[in-house]
């Protein structure tokens, strides 16, 4: 999934500094890489994270550096925190063969419908309701979806859930061409509707489509809230993902 990157939506450019891929133009800058940063070490490897930070600390922006649990070399948290990179909180890689989750009309509670949606005035709402789940203001990512919509609208399909009008839950799901997988994101939920099946039900909603698409594995980098739920659904543990975010100072 790391060597075959989305098609950069209006505005965003994808930038190689040795085996680091920069990207651009986001809400926030964005680093990732091979699974050995191409045998990048001591003190290469820490003059490679000071670029990144000092490239986005030049556009005045926050920059996050993905890492996953199974990455070498081992030290590279430790060297990202001597930088000023601060973890953020860890996330579960896993797994699921498409064909065991898809359900053509998953369960809802009553009154709850869903749908899948394009238009700008939906993405606003989902914005809305991501910004209430996360306690911060999360208006950016309705551009970020109306940007993966317009450079690859077959590529990405956006659903929520809705309750007398209201969006009470939303979620997508990323097809990458050329890899076997389809990623599932969002799925947050008011709590008021949590512990309800509508997140499961947006989980077999996506998996169907994925079906559609022929592709046989689902993947989801899980929030500890959410990683319970999916390993009931059937999930398998792959590894664990952490971003560390350097922010600069106002």
């Amino acid at each position: 999934m790391r060597a075959v990157q989305p098609v950069p939506a209006p505005g965003i450019t994808y930038e190689h500094d040795g085996p680091a891929l920069r990207v651009v133009g986001q809400h926030r800058g964005f680093v990732t890489g091979p699974r050995d940063w191409g045998g990048v070490r001591g003190s290469e490897l820490d003059a490679l994270i000071a670029r990144q930070r000092d490239f986005f600390a030049a556009r005045g922006e926050a920059v996050e550096w993905k890492t996953r649990g199974h990455d070498d070399p081992a030290d590279l948290p430790d060297r990202l925190r001597a930088a000023g990179f601060v973890p953020k909180p860890r996330e579960t890689v896993v797994t699921a063969l498409v064909e065991e989750l898809a359900v053509t009309a998953p369960a809802l509670p009553p009154g709850v419908t869903l749908r899948r949606v394009t238009a700008d005035a939906d993405l606003d709402r989902i914005a809305a309701l991501e910004t209430a789940v996360w306690d911060q203001d999360m208006s950016w990512l309705a551009g970020y979806l109306r940007g993966r919509l317009t450079v690859a609208p077959d590529e990405n399909e956006v659903f929520v859930a809705e309750a007398a009008g209201d969006v009470v839950s939303a979620a997508w799901v990323a097809f990458r061409p050329g890899t076997d997988f389809a990623m599932l994101l969002g799925g947050s939920t008011l709590a008021e509707w949590r512990g309800k099946g509508i997140y499961r039900a947006l989980v077999a909603a996506r998996a169907t489509r994925a079906a559609a698409r022929n592709a046989p594995y689902l993947l989801v980098e899980a929030s500890s809230d959410s990683a319970p739920i999916l390993q009931r659904l059937g999930f398998r543990t792959l590894t664990t993902t952490t971003p560390y975010v350097w922010t600069p100072a106002h």
